[in-house]
């Protein structure tokens, strides 16, 4: 995967506007009714990170589950960094039916 040019990292941050920048992250923070939520939605993370080969950096923080997405190997971010926020976007969606 080839690092992605700042232009190309904001025009892909503008279709996933929930995530924000942070130096050479993206960053997003999921809230949840329940720590036991938090937890289910952790662990989906963790499956779809194993699946992918790309794993994010998560905290837990009772009912906050905040993920960091990088490719330390690339030096920056890469498409896999913005394909995978999207895959975990999409798991909250369907554990929370949130938008």
């Amino acid at each position: 995967m080839n690092k992605l040019a700042a232009p190309e990292i904001q025009a892909r941050l503008a279709a996933l506007p929930e995530w924000s920048l942070d130096q050479k992250q993206i960053v997003r923070r999921y809230r949840f009714l329940s720590f036991r939520d938090a937890m289910r939605f952790a662990n989906g993370v963790a499956e779809v990170a194993e699946r992918r080969n790309h794993h994010p950096f998560i905290a837990i923080d009772y009912k906050v589950v905040t993920l960091r997405l990088t490719s330390w190997h690339a030096g920056g971010l890469t498409d896999a960094d913005f394909d995978e926020a999207r895959e975990f976007d999409q798991l909250y969606e369907r554990m929370t039916g949130a938008k």
